[in-house]
């Protein structure tokens, strides 16, 4: 055909196939009404040395809680109740169960608990921009410069990975559930963008997180991306995948592409999850006693992290719990900071994060589950004019708990104010070394974007000081 080029022959043939496939996909949905809604919802979410110390490789797996928007450093875990009052706020400080350390006086039940944390109290970076730093959060990668004078920017395929996105491309779990799943909604702000370092990046698509966005609240919840009719037996379900075997190896004939090998993968995950009973029993949240979900609290970050739990506990490699959605309701607190400190956001906290961290101790989980409190930043030493702190990414605490952290520690200090470190800083591309090491991933360790470039994973230093 005169003016048609192979690659818009190819791409009209696999267009020609998906609509195929797809038709026959609905006559045959009848045999179970989910037709392909889970590989679907999968696809459009998407959207030191070994040997070296005993905590290398401790963690056989991590939960990650963001607290999006940026916690505030002196109304958690670096209180100052003796700083300049212009900065020291309306709450004191309170005891831990560790001598000599605080935390603020919100926070009773995590510092019944400092036994068992490691508090770094001095990461900084100079990023103050949510949408950007979020992906040196939780990759370890920052953007180049030139892009940072740009504000929000939608994340993209030239993005560095999160840490659930390089496992599942170098270390897949062995076992039917996902490598890495994600515990709440896509973190975005007012404005529609979404925060970085939540999407796969250069890795692709295949390698995006297992989404759960839903409520969890109810007493008889049932999470709605692994559910299926009682009519589905594992007999229908192979009949099923051997069809969609047949199209994906004629789609496959006609065009070999990122595009094609991804949706193959997202089949994949989807099959793999519905047929198994011991898979989704995992996910099965309304098993557990009311009285624990009431001790993990009647919020929905409570119950995120107490289905974290199950989840790990199950066996999954990476769990990232989100807090909330959008800056209403998140730790973004430019105005009513002290109100919303005390009345909301700091009692969720407590109640979640205290449960979560006793709960795999009693179980006998955490000596191998890491648990990570994580953020973009923290907030301002300044309190602003309508009563709240701003973004202060200059110096913020961040907490581990859990496989191969040295426990009771407090590592790092901050001055007076707040405002900066004064002993041994550290940025986060070294927190997320501290993380890849506590999961034996080799510093050396490297993965390949689609053109085939390789990319170093660590580029930072595991923090020493809070290890084993």
């Amino acid at each position: 055909m005169p003016g048609r080029t192979a690659a818009t022959l190819a791409c009209d043939g696999f267009h020609v196939m998906q609509r195929i496939a797809r038709r026959e996909a609905l006559r045959i949905g009848g045999l179970f009404g989910l037709g392909l809604t889970l590989p679907q919802l999968l696809a459009a979410r998407a959207s030191g040395e070994p040997g070296a110390s005993r905590s290398f490789g401790a963690a056989k797996r991590i939960i990650m809680l963001y607290l999006h928007g940026g916690h505030p450093q002196q109304e958690t875990f670096d209180p100052k109740p003796h700083g300049p009052s212009e900065v020291r706020g309306e709450f004191g400080a309170i005891d831990t169960n560790v001598a000599g350390v605080q935390f603020c006086e919100l926070l009773p039940a995590s510092a019944a608990l400092m036994n068992k944390l490691a508090v770094v109290r001095s990461i900084s970076h100079p990023n103050a921009n949510h949408v950007q730093a979020a992906l040196v959060a939780q990759t370890g990668h920052a953007h180049p410069r030139n892009l940072e004078a740009l504000g929000d920017f939608p994340p993209s395929s030239t993005d560095f990975p999160p840490i659930g996105a390089v496992l599942d491309s170098i270390r897949p779990a062995t076992e039917q559930l996902p490598t890495w799943v994600r515990i709440g909604p896509l973190m975005r702000r007012n404005n529609g963008t979404v925060l970085h370092g939540q999407t796969p990046g250069i890795l692709g698509e295949r390698h995006a997180s297992f989404a759960i966005d839903q409520n969890l609240l109810p007493a008889d919840v049932q999470v709605a991306a692994v559910a299926r009719n009682d009519d589905l037996t594992s007999l229908r379900l192979s009949a099923r995948q051997d069809l969609l075997r047949q199209f994906d190896a004629e789609r496959l004939r006609l065009v070999e592409s990122a595009s094609v090998r991804n949706l193959d993968a997202f089949y994949q995950k989807a099959f793999s999850l519905l047929g198994s009973d011991d898979t989704r029993r995992a996910f099965e949240l309304h098993r557990e006693a009311p009285a624990l979900r009431a001790r993990y609290g009647k919020t929905e970050f409570g119950q995120r992290c107490l289905l974290a739990r199950r989840l790990a506990e199950a066996g999954a490699p990476m769990v990232n719990v989100s807090y909330c959605h959008t800056p209403s309701g998140s730790w973004d607190t430019h105005g009513n900071h002290f109100k919303d400190m005390k009345k909301s956001l700091a009692p969720t906290f407590d109640a979640a994060f205290s449960a979560l961290v006793r709960d795999l101790d009693e179980r006998g989980l955490l000596a191998e589950t890491l648990v990570v409190v994580n953020s973009e930043f923290g907030r301002t030493p300044k309190i602003n004019r309508s009563a709240g702190r701003d973004h202060w990414p200059w110096v913020y605490s961040l907490v581990l708990a859990g496989a191969g952290i040295q426990p009771g520690t407090v590592y790092g200090a901050s001055d007076n104010s707040a405002a900066h470190p004064t002993a041994n800083p550290h940025d986060p591309a070294d927190f997320v070394a501290t993380l890849y090491h506590l999961l034996g991933v080799p510093p050396e360790t490297q993965i390949r974007d689609a053109a085939g470039r390789p990319h170093n994973v660590v580029i930072g230093q595991p923090i020493a000081g809070v290890l084993m």
